[in-house]
């Protein structure tokens, strides 16, 4: 799976120790920076990132701030984005089970390596349900259609 990954200065050391979990696990990483824990905004780094999914370059992608709400209002933006804060194993599931999220933004200063790391798992892991789900997706795909035009 082709994952882009970016996040702000403080989620920078997440990020770098991320990513090589995801190069472990022999998936394709696209860094799209930051490059290192110098402050930098989240909107841009989450538009680069998220940006890759809205238009198809990666299939999906993981923002890491301090809180991960930063991120995640910025990636949601995005067309066809559906950005999801998790900050345990069960919302990552459940982001992907019922939301079929392709974004998965992270906290780096609420959460320790061990649960980020088990986060990001059970996102990848897990698929989407489709069924009921399927429809409620499709409506928000509606919804950016009448708001977002281009």
């Amino acid at each position: 799976m082709k994952i882009s990954i970016s996040s702000d200065h403080r989620g920078y050391r997440a990020k770098q120790r991320i990513a090589e979990m995801l190069r472990n696990a022999q998936h394709k990483v696209e860094d799209c920076g930051c490059d290192n824990a110098e402050s930098c905004d989240y909107p841009d780094m989450a538009k680069i990132a998220a940006g890759h999914v809205s238009k198809g370059e990666s299939d999906r992608a993981i923002l890491i701030c301090g809180t991960g709400l930063g991120m995640s209002i910025a990636a949601n933006k995005l067309r066809g984005v559906r950005a999801a804060l998790c900050h345990d194993e069960l919302t990552a599931q459940l982001s992907r089970k019922h939301n079929d999220a392709n974004v998965l933004c992270l906290p780096a200063d609420l959460i320790g390596d061990q649960l980020l790391f088990l986060i990001v798992n059970s996102w990848l892991e897990t698929k989407f349900e489709g069924g009921r789900h399927a429809r409620r997706i499709e409506k928000i795909a509606e919804i950016e259609k009448e708001n977002c035009p281009g």
